[in-house]
């Protein structure tokens, strides 16, 4: 019988804030509150709030039904819908949902959009799958913001205003529109401050895994980390507040030498510093993590942390330039950044963090991580002489998830990782 899981607190307090946004969308009919559907990278969340909108990101209904074991079922529905094998799985998954009922984790029913919010970063499929969704929901108004791609590793005052342009003159007025509140600048630089707030926060969180042992996983706890302020909870006292407990529990871990808190328990000896690219397989999280912690691979910075917003290189929202820093927000996620930038800030993590290797957890049905990630493993080989690794699983598919295929490859890699390490020890010595 598995052993029931060890949550921290703010774990706990997470659940609460998770569970009344839930409840809050299963009355919004009867409060009258208007509601928006969006995704996490390149989220308005700050100019939604503005005009008091409820906010759904439909990929937090797809990974909240893999955890909750429900995604196959969903998945099926959508195909027998004819969507094809080969479409996103997050897409799946969200559909068959809603062709199902459209119940939420809370087991309410999740309410229809009254606007379908597209900031377009970096995910052709998110332009589908809206698509499909605006088939579903008829009624709902429909936006779609352009955001420059990053290509060449720049963004330039004509890019900016390039998307304000669109915000004033696009969103704002249709938003102004669908919810009848009128666009309040002062508001929207309030959310703003507060969003700094938490993304300083944040940023001071994974940089604890400096500390040897790390005192979190910046992967799999990581994921748990960043959901209040990749679910509409950035710009609110609420993210600030939990992201300051949250520090204070993992800095007491720092002074006692704790490493991290997983499923099972407290990881009681670190041996390998990891730094991984791509999302985590959602439908066996958890067995996925204990083969990590079993043994003693402790992640110690991830790109699926920075997918809705790449915070530890320095970037904040502004709240004197509220509108150009939405603007940038968007084009500055990770999505939106092209191969070489995504390099580069995987390099660095893996300097910085001082990581034994870096290991790629390919998804079979996302693109937007998927292409390139051979590339960019081969350059960080080569660059850092780290040693690398592969695996491959999908988002919220089970079908696509082996055990025994991703253990297998694991242990091969962290025996390398070990025989690397007695090398070096081995060269030491003799010096």
């Amino acid at each position: 019988m598995a052993q029931e899981a060890q949550k921290e607190k703010s774990m706990i307090i997470q659940k609460e804030m998770v569970s009344g946004l839930f409840n809050d969308l299963a009355k919004a009919k009867e409060t009258g509150k208007k509601v928006c559907y969006t995704f996490i990278p390149g989220n308005l969340s700050e100019l939604i709030r503005v005009f008091d909108m409820l906010i759904v990101y439909p990929e937090i209904n797809a990974l909240q039904s893999a955890m909750r074991k429900k995604s196959a079922t969903y998945i099926k529905e959508a195909e027998r819908h004819a969507h094809s094998e080969d479409v996103c799985t997050y897409v799946k998954c969200d559909v068959g949902m809603m062709l199902k009922g459209n119940i939420g984790p809370t087991g309410e029913k999740i309410p229809e959009p009254d606007v379908l919010l597209l900031s377009y970063t970096g995910c052709f499929t998110f332009m589908k799958w809206f698509e499909t969704l605006k088939r579903e929901y008829p009624n709902a108004e429909v936006i779609m913001i352009h955001t420059p791609y990053q290509e060449n590793a720049e963004m330039t005052p004509q890019m900016t205003q390039y998307m304000v342009k669109q915000l004033k003159e696009v969103v704002i007025p249709k938003f102004e529109k669908v919810t009848g509140i009128k666009y309040d600048e002062a508001k929207l630089k309030r959310h703003l401050e507060l969003s700094a707030e938490a993304e300083d926060w944040i940023t001071k969180i994974f940089d604890t895994t400096k500390h040897r042992p790390s005192p979190i996983d910046a992967y799999f706890a990581g994921v748990y980390y960043i959901g209040p302020i990749n679910i509409g909870f950035r710009g609110t006292q609420q993210a600030v507040d939990y992201y300051k407990e949250l520090y204070k529990e993992i800095m007491l871990r720092v002074e006692q030498g704790l490493g991290p808190i997983t499923p099972e328990g407290e990881m009681k000896e670190e041996k390998f510093r990891l730094v991984v690219e791509g999302p985590p397989n959602w439908t066996n999280f958890r067995e996925f993590w204990k083969i990590f912690y079993d043994m003693g691979a402790v992640i110690v910075a991830s790109s699926y942390t920075k997918v809705g917003g790449v915070y530890d290189m320095g970037w904040r929202h502004d709240p004197s330039r509220p509108l150009e820093a939405l603007a940038e927000y968007c084009m500055n996620c990770y999505t939106n950044l092209n191969l070489p930038q995504r390099v580069d800030l995987l390099a660095k993590c893996i300097e910085d963090y001082e990581a034994d290797g870096y290991l790629t957890n390919s998804i079979k049905s996302c693109n937007s991580f998927s292409a390139g990630q051979l590339g960019m493993m081969r350059e960080i080989e080569d660059r850092l002489e780290v040693p690398v690794g592969f695996i491959e699983s999908d988002l919220v598919d089970p079908r696509y998830f082996s055990y025994s295929n991703i253990k297998n490859r694991l242990e091969s890699y962290f025996q390398m990782l070990e025989q690397r390490k007695l090398i070096k020890a081995h060269e030491a010595a003799e010096a």
